[in-house]
């Protein structure tokens, strides 16, 4: 498959849930399923990056589908929530590069 953009991604996400998926959950349900997803992501990330070992739970899992599992509710709940991610990242972008043009920069906390 192809690299698909972020317009793409909500359009095939929407698409899905109306074909298989039948109908999206309600954004609260959306938003406590996203809080999961983060939370399996994070189990993931401490144990390989951080101090914790694995489990045998741990076994057969993938960071990288902990984070698609991730963007697919975030995916879900713009969707829901008429956002167009596309547009919101830009717009996020521009923020930051106004906002924090020479603030990491100038963090000493940061040096080296």
């Amino acid at each position: 498959m192809p690299d698909i953009t972020i317009r793409e991604s909500q359009q095939l996400v929407d698409q899905w849930i109306r074909t298989v998926g039948v109908r999206y959950f309600s954004e609260l349900t959306n938003l406590g399923i996203l809080m999961e997803e983060v939370g399996e992501l994070s189990r993931l990330m401490v144990r390989q990056y951080g101090e914790q070992s694995f489990k045998e739970s741990d076994k057969g899992k993938e960071i990288a589908d902990e984070m698609a599992d991730v963007l697919w509710v975030l995916i879900c709940l713009a969707n829901q929530t008429g956002v167009d991610l596309s547009s919101a990242l830009e717009k996020n972008l521009e923020k930051k590069n106004m906002r924090d043009h020479d603030r990491h920069r100038n963090n000493e906390k940061l040096d080296g």
